[in-house]
């Protein structure tokens, strides 16, 4: 193999390389953020991981050749996409099989419910505690479209636009499900905050 071709091939690696470290370090930021908003939706750890897993392989297989800047829109359009078709075959599954659901919480964790040892004081955790399940009942209780919209603008930091793409709608559409979840949360939860 002559110099020049040797060369082609040694940026077409390292460039290859390069496109492999950022798409491993997009995938890193962005699993908790989206495995929360998979559970929000699903209300089910093991169902969200999978969902989550299940987005993170498509974006891999079939768009890890695009833009960095491109994989945020992606990512989030395939997994709220990945979400709705588990509600879709979760509709007939949840409505026959609703009775064989655990009613006991094994999952918890006990060492999270042990007290913060930097907390200033017991009621400071317990207000937190309180306001935190009240929020994400309140998120879990909104309808999907204005839960998506909330967490995608909120969480993901994305705009109008980025969110209509993301979620496969309208930008009007997101502006009105993600006012109505602001106005919804608003009414629920100003007992915890001010």
């Amino acid at each position: 193999m002559d110099r020049v071709a040797q060369a082609s091939a040694d940026r077409a690696l390292e460039t290859h390389l390069d496109s492999q470290v950022a798409l491993d370090r997009f995938l890193a930021g962005v699993e908790r953020r989206a495995l929360r908003m998979a559970e929000f939706a699903t209300g089910n750890r093991d169902e969200a991981l999978d969902i989550v897993q299940d987005a993170m392989f498509v974006l891999v297989r079939r768009y890890r050749d695009r833009g960095d800047s491109e994989w945020g829109p992606l990512f989030h359009r395939i997994l709220q996409t990945r979400i709705l078709d588990w509600y879709r075959r979760g509709r007939v599954r949840h409505k026959w099989l609703a009775w064989l659901a655990p009613h006991d919480n094994e999952d918890e964790d006990p060492l999270a419910s042990l007290p913060d040892a930097g907390a200033r004081r017991p009621e400071d955790l317990l207000g937190n505690a309180r306001a935190g399940e009240a929020l994400e009942s309140a998120l879990r209780n909104l309808p999907l479209r204005q839960q998506q919209a909330f967490l995608l603008r909120t969480w993901e930091g994305l705009d109008v636009a980025a969110t209509a793409s993301a979620m496969g709608c309208s930008e009007g559409s997101v502006k009105t499900h993600y006012s109505r979840a602001v106005h919804t949360l608003r009414d629920l939860l100003e007992d915890h905050w001010p």
